[in-house]
């Protein structure tokens, strides 16, 4: 229905949960919520199905045990835990690690189709970082046929799903906490109130601040700058994950994610000269693991006897840095990438079977078939692995009857996540989200909260604001400005003196944007809709730059060039962004506790 304000119309609804993204976390929380018995509600940026939860195509890291019997949660939890460099909260690793399996297997009973092993159970498929093969998978679609199967669900329970529709702003008042969130449909531009004592954020991460990214024009921080300017807190926003190997040509499609599939079918690197260069860039941490010689690799996929996996499998960040170094020292692909090669290693047949997604990305966007070729390939900003500081068993923010689960999330990764450990991430704590959002609303019943009329008008005010100036700023420029200065000087490797000239920059995008002017009207109108993601990309961009400031070490997806080593001393700290008058702080704070229980999993000699 719709409320008559002052000169103001807007679409009124009234939830006990309102789930903000319709990825696999967002769609896992609703269906949890709806099945703990509340009114729920999903709201999506884009269209239901189009999530980047599909760009996750290799697999479902959880130790099924399937391929190899001797898999189990504890050799998962650590390596899990060694691929974030110690730095992920332990409990959230715990109940990923213990939980993922049960949560593989829920789809399957809800319609997935996984491929199979030769006994008929889920096939397991080798990826970076994990001891075993555990990745359940459906080719390299996997992504695609987990959202299918959630959004086939939601569908079937009833759920309402508001499809193209943007949240600008989160509601909270003293008393409760959250009362709802306020937005807009990006077709008409109509606005909208969701009134809900309990929503979960879900809404990816923040790769439209890069230049060259993975993710699709949907990911700009929205969920992380929501939160944090609704009053919660951002833990560890410098950890930036940089995919190894996105398409490098054509232009066209630069950044877009090959996925590591294709190495755990054993596809291997190799620079101009055709070396295979990885082993050159096996880090101390992994030497006793990791093959260092071509014909002990080659034996991985065959028998994991040996338990030294290619060092093509070693964890993103080690990776993507190697590829950096090969390419930086002249040694790189005629586009600026590198080669990776599966067509020396597989069968046509086998490929087309295995990798059915990559085979058509490149003979159709790059006219490459890789059955007969190499790929060229390189860093794609892909993940980020702070978010939005949560409590481990509730998923719960700082604020009263704020959740946040999947990638806006932060504390499950760490410094560094593994491949595959995304898409169970967001399924275990979806899950929990969604129970804890609907076991606090029906707390909430006695007492609904109602959202006031000022804080609607003050919303509504905001979100027209670049509409009705004149001559003001381009977003276009602006958002090309950002994205240059996070590419050059926020990139893979960083410097002191480079993350103060992004910070400087970002400082005066964010005085600029305070004179955003668009043309136009609300309605089909893209400029506005940039216009009103652009402060959340300044927002987190400042939260990214700021932390890899402050911090002085080199640890997974953070390489400070000036501080090239880990630190013992930065090993035991997170840090913490909070907002205040627009301005954002950071504080340090100490890193849980390990239980001794769990603490002495890294004391014996790998599995």
């Amino acid at each position: 229905m719709a409320a008559e304000l002052p000169g103001l119309a807007i679409e009124k609804h009234f939830y006990d949960v309102v789930v903000v993204g319709a990825g696999g976390a967002g769609l896992r929380a609703a269906i949890e919520a709806h099945e703990q018995g509340a009114r729920t509600a999903i709201v999506c940026k884009s269209l239901l199905g189009k999530a980047h939860t599909v760009m996750a195509e290799g697999g479902i890291a959880a130790s099924m045990g399937n391929v190899y019997p001797e898999d189990n949660w504890q050799v998962h939890f650590r390596d899990t835990m060694r691929g974030g460099k110690m730095l992920n909260h332990w409990r959230m690793a715990q109940l990923h690690a213990q939980e993922a399996p049960d949560r593989v297997r829920e789809l399957e009973d809800w319609g997935a189709l996984f491929d199979r092993t030769p006994a008929g159970l889920i096939s397991q498929r080798d990826f970076g970082g994990h001891r075993f093969a555990r990745l359940a998978h459906v080719g390299d679609r996997t992504g695609l046929e987990l959202i299918r199967t959630l959004q086939q669900r939601a569908v079937q329970l009833g759920i309402d799903v508001f499809m193209e529709c943007t949240v600008t702003k989160l509601l909270t008042d003293d008393e409760h906490g959250m009362v709802g969130a306020f937005g807009y449909r990006r077709e008409s531009g109509e606005f909208i109130v969701w009134q809900s004592p309990a929503v979960i954020l879900a809404t990816g991460g923040i790769g439209k601040s890069y230049k060259v990214t993975s993710n699709s024009w949907e990911y700009s921080g929205d969920g992380h700058s929501l939160a944090l300017k609704a009053g919660a807190t951002l833990v560890n926003m410098e950890f930036v994950q940089f995919h190894p190997t996105g398409m490098v040509w054509p232009l066209s499609v630069k950044g877009l994610l090959i996925t590591e599939s294709v190495r755990g079918e054993g596809g291997v690197l190799k620079n101009s000269e055709g070396k295979r260069f990885m082993f050159d860039y096996i880090p101390e941490y992994f030497k006793a693991e990791t093959a260092d010689n071509e014909a002990e690799a080659d034996r991985w996929y065959d028998d994991h006897s040996n338990n030294r996996r290619p060092p093509e499998l070693l964890p993103r960040d080690e990776v993507a840095r190697a590829i950096n170094s090969e390419v930086k020292a002249g040694r790189g692909s005629p586009h600026g990438g590198v080669f990776l090669d599966i067509a020396s290693r597989r069968t046509a047949e086998d490929i087309k079977r295995r990798l059915p997604s990559m085979y058509h990305q490149f003979k159709e966007l790059a006219e490459v078939d890789i059955t007969k070729e190499p790929m060229e390939v390189g860093p794609t900003c892909h993940y980020v692995m702070g978010g939005v500081e949560v409590e481990p068993d509730t998923a719960a923010a700082k604020i009263r009857g704020l959740y946040a689960a999947g990638e806006v999330a932060g504390g499950m990764h760490g410094s560094n996540r593994l491949g595959g450990n995304s898409l169970s991430d967001l399924l275990v704590f979806g899950r929990r989200a969604g129970a804890s959002a609907a076991s606090h609303a029906a707390e909430q019943k006695a007492t609904t909260p109602r959202v006031t009329d000022e804080a609607l008008a003050a919303a509504r005010t905001a979100a027209l604001a670049p509409l009705e100036r004149q001559g003001g700023e381009n977003p276009y420029t602006i958002h090309a400005e950002l994205q240059e200065s996070m590419n050059a000087l926020v990139g893979i490797i960083r410097t002191e003196s480079e993350l103060q000239q992004a910070l400087d920059k970002i400082a005066s995008l964010k005085q600029r944007i305070q004179n955003l002017s668009v043309e136009g009207k609300r309605r089909y109108n893209p400029g506005w809709h940039l216009a009103l993601d652009l402060p959340n990309m300044l927002t987190v961009s400042e939260c990214i730059a700021k932390a890899a400031l402050e911090r002085h070490e080199s640890r997974g997806g953070h390489t400070r060039d000036d501080h090239p080593t880990p630190s013992p001393e930065w090993g035991a700290l997170n840090l913490i962004c909070s907002e205040a008058d627009g301005s954002v702080s950071l504080t340090r704070q100490p890193l849980p506790q390990m239980p001794d229980d769990l603490a002495t999993l890294f004391k014996e000699t790998p599995a």
